[in-house]
């Protein structure tokens, strides 16, 4: 072969490379779940869990209600994506130890209860899908026998090479300072040598493990001996918010706290007490579980999954004047902070409230009212406020690629309150 040819050869090999590395990879979101599916609880070893962040080795677990309750067969599907969710080049085995594409075969009927469903758990490992073996971004999809996708959820598993701390500060803009709370972090590499870490380290930080509102776009602002640093403040800060308000519907039967009262209908109906406006008070703390939920039946004999039943909530805000533009919802973990018809307000003009009625299934729950402007932009501070008092969790994930790796490793995990803040 002559050296021109070979020169033409390669010249066409560096364009190729350099056109399939230029197409842009679809950005892939979470599939909301339908509305026959609900409950979705998907845990690590965590008592909550948003998005769940498993260490690499660790079992996960998802369960999920067909309010159906027709015993219908579902399917799983885990994929691996990169840390901006486009699909990663891993091949499945390089991933997962065993197959996925699996029937879930653990589910069982409601008991003694007036809304009926079929109730699945999904275990990972499992003799099918043995393990995974890498760490990074993942999907968990679940799809029917006609292969349509019922809902997916994203999840994280990360190798503990790194530690990081997290700190929460006051914002440094005085027009923010008593609204929005700046979260500061360090991550230590003290096995791991991280080269070029403005190029190849790329950050998750999340607050209360809602992560469609997390902060994907810092780098380190500088680096001490094996410890990056990052000390922004509106780049990596997030509103205060307030803390989020509750109902206990354990008892269906009995209207207490938080519930004014009951009905029997075809299935029970619990009315709220009214809520207010908090954005225009003082704060006030009050406990809560940073928007999560718990399932619960004070009369279940030893198993909520299947003896807790569903009733029928009826919210109530008060609002004088209607928003305007824009949309209120109720927000929360109880559906993947999900904004759709079964959350949002309806106006009425004649009482002056705000009011929405939506399925749960007995338990205590975390709630608050957002905004949804007409641009698609959240506000979730228009009806509650945002306070630096307020008492947040975050958590912080950093990635690293290596010059000429495949994939970004999740290589740590940090968590820091607001609690603790400070100046």
């Amino acid at each position: 072969m002559s050296k021109t040819l070979q020169q033409i050869i390669i010249l066409i090999v560096v364009l190729t490379n350099s056109n399939l590395s230029s197409i842009a990879q679809p950005i892939v979101d979470e599939t909301p779940a339908v509305d026959y599916i609900r409950t979705i609880q998907f845990t690590g070893d965590a008592e909550f869990a948003g998005i769940p962040i498993i260490k690499l080795g660790e079992a996960l677990q998802i369960t999920f209600d067909d309010i159906n309750g027709d015993e219908a067969d579902y399917y799983y599907r885990i994929t691996h994506y990169n840390f901006d969710w486009t699909p990663s080049v891993l091949y499945k085995n390089e991933y997962m130890d065993g197959f996925d594409e699996i029937r879930i075969v653990n589910y069982e009927n409601s008991f003694n209860t007036l809304q009926m469903y079929s109730h699945y758990t999904l275990s990972i490992p499992n003799e099918d899908t043995r393990g995974l073996k890498v760490s990074g971004n993942y999907m968990l999809e679940i799809y029917n026998d006609d292969d349509e996708t019922v809902f997916s959820r994203k999840f994280i598993i990360y190798e503990p090479l790194t530690s990081v701390k997290v700190y929460t500060k006051r914002s440094r803009d005085f027009k923010y300072i008593d609204t929005r709370q700046s979260i500061q972090f360090e991550i230590n590499s003290p096995s791991q040598i991280l080269r070029n870490p403005k190029k190849t380290v790329k950050t998750l930080v999340i607050q209360n493990n809602d992560i469609k509102q997390a902060i994907t776009n810092l780098i380190p602002q500088f680096t001490i001996a094996n410890k990056l640093v990052y000390k922004y403040d509106q780049e990596s800060s997030f509103w205060g918010g307030n803390e989020y308000l509750s109902f206990d519907s354990k008892d269906i039967r009995a209207a207490y706290g938080s519930i004014a009262k009951i009905e029997l209908k075809d299935i029970y109906h619990n009315y709220l007490h009214r809520n207010i406006t908090r954005a225009n008070r003082k704060y006030t703390y009050n406990p809560d579980i940073n928007g999560n939920f718990v399932i619960r039946n004070l009369n279940a004999s030893d198993n909520n999954n299947v003896e807790a039943d569903y009733v029928s909530m009826h919210f109530l805000l008060e609002s004088y004047e209607p928003v305007g533009n824009g949309e209120l919802h109720i927000y929360g973990n109880f559906n993947n902070y999900a904004l759709d018809d079964s959350t949002k307000l309806q106006y009425d003009k004649e009482s002056g409230f705000y009011y929405a009625t939506r399925l749960f299934k007995q338990g205590f729950y975390n709630y608050k009212y957002v905004l949804l402007r007409e641009d698609g932009t959240l506000d979730p501070g228009f009806i509650s406020g945002n306070f630096d008092e307020t008492e947040n969790e975050y958590i912080v994930i950093p990635y690293y690629r290596a010059p000429g790796a495949r994939y970004d490793r999740a290589i740590g995990k940090g968590i820091g309150n607001s609690s603790t803040i400070t100046n």
